[in-house]
């Protein structure tokens, strides 16, 4: 049996109250326990600190993405909070580093630019499926069921010698891997991606390349009480 390996990066809480614990996830740490990872999750640090067995997240965050992720203590106020994400009542925006070059036409799906005069920022829309057992979504023709704001940031960076730049994400439906998926079908594939275009084996244990994607900025009303909840990431995007 492999051995869990520990991961040496911490959550920050950055909001809790009786009903929910708000926190700033690293990448790498999984939101809840999957394939070999259980104690090495979120929820499972997060029940361990509290003592409370009860908790359990409103919504999942991808192992690799850092970022916002919300968490309900009270079983009575699961529904409510997980409604929320459910029914897309929540306005998530995201961060990530690529390529600072021209976007390439998709092969799949469609490409609006808001501002005609300007490439960003640019709406994109396409049909992704995920199948089970395979590890990469994918674009083929058919109804929208992904739609995502994607505008151009100006904070260029050298690595490894090539330009990237930061670029703001706003996914508009919550498909598996949607924002990758779109990046990547742009020719703008994300700093860090081992799924997209190509799938790179690394080892469990091996944090030195981080996916250059942050869940930055999460707004809400919340359901109990009616007040705006705003959360902000400090997770870097560079290279740990």
């Amino acid at each position: 049996m492999t051995e869990e390996p520990h991961i040496p990066l911490e959550y920050e809480v950055l909001y809790e109250d009786a009903g929910i614990i708000v926190i700033d996830k690293p990448h790498f740490l999984a939101t809840t326990p999957r394939g070999m990872w259980y104690r090495e999750t979120a929820l499972i640090r997060l029940r361990e600190q509290y003592g409370e067995p009860d908790i359990v997240p409103a919504h999942r965050l991808d192992r690799l993405t850092a970022g916002i992720v919300v968490f309900v203590r009270k079983p009575e106020l699961r529904g409510a909070y997980q409604m929320l994400f459910q029914n897309h009542r929540t306005v998530k925006t995201y961060e990530c580093l690529a390529p600072l070059a021209p976007e390439r036409r998709p092969r799949y799906g469609t490409v609006e630019r808001v501002d005609r005069a300007h490439p960003f920022p640019l709406l994109r829309r396409s049909h992704i499926n995920k199948d089970r057992g395979r590890l990469q979504a994918y674009e083929t023709p058919g109804i929208v069921n992904a739609q995502t704001l994607i505008e151009r940031g100006s904070a260029v960076r050298h690595i490894d010698g090539k330009p990237y730049v930061n670029y703001v994400l706003h996914p508009l439906t919550g498909k598996t891997h949607q924002l990758r998926v779109h990046m990547n079908a742009l020719d703008l594939p994300i700093l860090g991606d081992d799924f997209y275009p190509r799938v790179i084996e690394r080892a469990y244990d091996d944090f030195a390349r981080p996916l250059a994607l942050v869940a930055r900025e999460l707004r809400f009303t919340d359901p109990v009480d009616g007040t705006p909840r705003v959360f902000v990431s400090s997770m870097a995007l560079d290279r740990a």
